[in-house]
């Protein structure tokens, strides 16, 4: 991977991390564009994952803030119950990278077809929300929060977007908008971190899990992702709040059924 490549996928993952139309599908469509097998460069998606966390980080900083305030008051309060939110849904995503990591592995270097036909999954949770509207509620609950968790759990296939299948999940479940894309960008950063730490892991341990990019190449796509993915987090709440998501569901079915016939005609 040349360092114009690792820029160019960095912006992609940094962009499509937090708009609805997945990060993992739009990087397989592009290292696939480039001949560049992703099985290769794992560390590669790995940091470039960490680089959107920590934009996370950045641009929600105040509601971390919140957060780890209300823990230090060791008391049942707001922060503390949304803090448990954020555990449960949790549980779906821990179960599959402790026992099946291998497996969902073996599922991003399974080819692109399987991102088109994700990503009309996508378009269609999508579509769902802008025309099913139930009574919403003031807050998630543990219930929806666990039901969330097992939307991202299953959202780990390529062309299944993150952002937008828990999103999508939490407002067919009756939560707020402006509740949803805040909960749903945070719960993600204990996974992604975990997963980067089993990652030094196996490098401190002698693990190849560099392929062949270089540390520039590396560098460059994790700025490149911290860029470009403060952009699309702040973009991204607003949207939400506003109720677009329809038309990602267009983008996604558009891009799903380009890459189904490309892949079918090659």
């Amino acid at each position: 991977m040349s360092v114009p490549e690792a820029i160019i996928l960095g912006i992609l993952q940094g962009l499509t991390e937090y708009l609805p139309v997945s990060s993992s599908g739009h990087l397989t469509i592009g290292s696939a564009l480039f001949g560049i097998h992703p099985e290769d460069n794992l560390v590669f998606t790995v940091m470039v994952h960490v680089a959107t966390v920590l934009s996370t980080l950045v641009i929600l900083w105040k509601e971390i803030a919140w957060i780890v305030k209300g823990l230090f008051k060791f008391e049942m309060n707001a922060e503390t119950k949304y803090s448990i939110n954020i555990l449960i849904s949790m549980i779906p995503i821990a179960i599959i990278g402790f026992f099946f990591k291998d497996s969902v592995e073996s599922i991003f270097s399974s080819g692109v077809l399987i991102v088109g036909i994700m990503l009309l999954i996508t378009a269609a949770l999508l579509t769902m929300t802008h025309y099913y509207k139930p009574r919403q509620k003031e807050n998630i609950n543990h219930k929806d929060a666990f039901i969330i968790g097992l939307s991202q759990a299953v959202a780990v296939i390529p062309g299944l977007s993150r952002s937008g299948t828990t999103i999508a999940t939490g407002l067919l479940l009756g939560n707020k908008k402006a509740n949803l894309a805040q909960f749903s960008f945070l719960m993600v950063i204990p996974p992604i971190l975990g997963e980067a730490m089993l990652d030094i892991l196996k490098f401190s341990q002698g693990v190849d899990v560099t392929g062949t990019i270089s540390n520039v190449a590396l560098i460059s796509g994790f700025i490149a992702a911290f860029v470009s993915g403060c952009i699309a987090c702040k973009w991204m709440i607003n949207i939400v709040r506003r109720g677009k998501l329809i038309y990602f569901a267009i983008y996604c079915s558009i891009v799903g059924l380009a890459t189904i016939l490309f892949t079918l005609l090659a």
